[in-house]
């Protein structure tokens, strides 16, 4: 039977049914021949032809693996400001662009018809909205549905016409509400650096028709957000219950103006990751973050600033752009960055900025920084690691993205401070780590299958060789069909 030969398929199917004889009664005797007769021989190739099928049937069994996203976007704030990527929803599957969120447990995208949603991008993405009509396997959640709620979620609600609504509140004031809907979200399983299997799986979903704030602007218009919070609902949740991703996630956030990365459900791993424990039982990424250092000096700030116990804590956090600070924190630490380069240059307000007009215009006249974490783990910042740069009249305007929180005591850590770096969320060890990287290399990715780790290399090259993977999935998909049509063809002779 030939890879190639769709024929060949389906003419190995009806020698399956013709050997297969069911006899009913108190006991079942399943008859067993040869597939393929010894008399009939086939060449080597045709063998590992038979045993891709094979390989392709067992690896889409819903066991842990690599789950691969593409990443968009930059960090840059004056430039893109956000890392999206693509999602496909419903049959036949529709592509949207989403904000990667860690900081939401919701995956929603804008539906027809919105009140507030935009219709153009300045991101130069053509905006997309979803309508549960023109999917055939789209249903409404109803408020008695157990999945209405969620462990973090208690925004559910219920709408006049008993669908399960909801009703989110992001920290820039904007919002938006609608109502979940049930429908495939399809994605790619990777199995070497170049293959990948086309995968779907049922999956809960919001529906937004109603946006307000930020979310109305076309700066930094996508379709909605992907989120990887903890929650039941989240994306990394939902798949992980099914068995088809493991309960960790990663990204590569690449720091330079294109921007893009990796996202994977699975860890990447890298052997100086460095750990540190999540906070038990919070609805965000919450890590106990214990100091700041600046050229090795540790500043005089409060460690109870940054903790659940008098505040909001420390909170990792992809869906914010820059980094933010409670005013115990900030003011300390801006004075020490003051400090060191005082003599390089002055000090001056740019676009509301702490900014420094450098006139060497060298960024290495900056200190290092270092915030330190519960377990001993420490991100080591490097000075555009916390910087963004400007020029003005021939200097270099060198900007603090660290901000300042006056009305709220927490520490948010967005993607000024994870960019360049492979950041792994490990849910099952309650953990998350770290380990500085170049984002535009491959990575070593692993995920369990069976309660063993298996190891894969992702770089997200496999996209370009999009006709084989197409062609892998679609032979898998055309075994499923003909082999349930046998099944069906074998109860009509039962019956004879």
């Amino acid at each position: 039977m030939a890879v190639d030969s769709p024929t060949g398929v389906i003419i190995a199917a009806v020698f399956l049914h013709a050997a297969t004889t069911i006899v009913c009664g108190s006991d079942s005797v399943l008859k067993l021949e040869r597939l393929i007769p010894p008399s009939h021989e086939l060449s080597l190739a045709q063998l590992r032809a038979f045993d891709s099928a094979r390989h392709g049937r067992l690896l889409q069994s819903p066991v842990g693996g690599v789950v691969d996203f593409p990443v968009y976007g930059a960090s840059d704030p004056f430039l893109v400001g956000l890392y999206y990527t693509k999602v496909k929803l419903g049959t036949p599957p529709r592509e949207f662009n989403v904000q990667i969120d860690t900081g939401s447990d919701v995956l929603w995208v804008s539906c027809t018809p919105c009140n507030g949603c935009p219709k153009t991008s300045e991101l130069q993405i053509q905006l997309s909205f979803f309508d549960p009509g023109a999917s055939s396997s789209s249903s409404m959640v109803s408020c008695s549905d157990r999945r209405c709620y969620s462990n973090f979620q208690t925004e559910s609600g219920c709408s006049p016409n008993n669908l399960c609504s909801y009703s989110f509140k992001y920290g820039d004031g904007s919002g938006t509400s609608g109502y979940y809907i049930s429908d495939f979200m399809s994605f790619d399983t990777v199995i070497t650096s170049t293959l990948a299997i086309n995968s779907s799986a049922p999956f809960v979903f919001g529906c937004s028709n109603l946006q307000t704030g930020d979310l109305q602007r076309p700066r930094r218009a996508v379709d909605g957000i992907f989120g990887l919070g903890q929650g039941r609902l989240s994306v990394i949740s939902q798949l992980a219950t099914q068995g088809l991703a493991p309960r960790v996630f990663s990204h590569c956030l690449k720091g330079d103006k294109s921007g893009g990365g990796v996202m994977v459900l699975g860890q990447i791993k890298r052997p100086d990751t460095v750990y540190t424990p999540l906070v038990p039982s919070q609805p965000h990424y919450n890590v106990n973050l214990q100091s700041i250092a600046v050229n090795n000096q540790i500043l005089p700030i409060d460690p109870s600033v940054f903790t659940i116990a008098t505040g909001d804590g420390t909170i990792i956090d992809t869906g914010t752009t820059l980094a933010y600070l409670p005013d115990e924190a900030y003011v300390p630490f801006v004075q020490a960055i003051s400090s060191a380069v005082s003599q390089y240059g002055r000090a001056i307000t740019y676009e509301s900025y702490q900014c420094f007009d450098i006139t060497s215009g060298a960024v290495d006249v900056f200190p290092e920084v270092s915030l330190n974490f519960a377990g001993g783990a420490s991100m080591v910042l490097t000075p555009r690691g916390y910087l963004q740069m400007f020029s003005s009249s021939g200097s270099s305007i060198w900007c603090i993205g660290f901000q300042r929180m006056s009305h709220r005591r927490i520490t948010i850590l967005g993607d000024l401070v994870l960019k360049d770096k492979v950041v792994v969320y490990d849910l099952v060890r309650q953990r998350i780590g770290w380990a500085e990287y170049d984002c535009s290399l491959e990575v070593n990715v692993s995920a369990t299958r069976g309660g063993r780790s298996k190891d894969v290399i992702s770089t997200g090259q496999w996209r370009e060789n999009s006709a084989q993977i197409s062609y892998t999935s679609d032979y898998y998909y055309l075994l499923q069909v003909v082999f349930l049509i046998n099944i069906l063809l074998s109860w009509n002779f039962r019956f004879l």
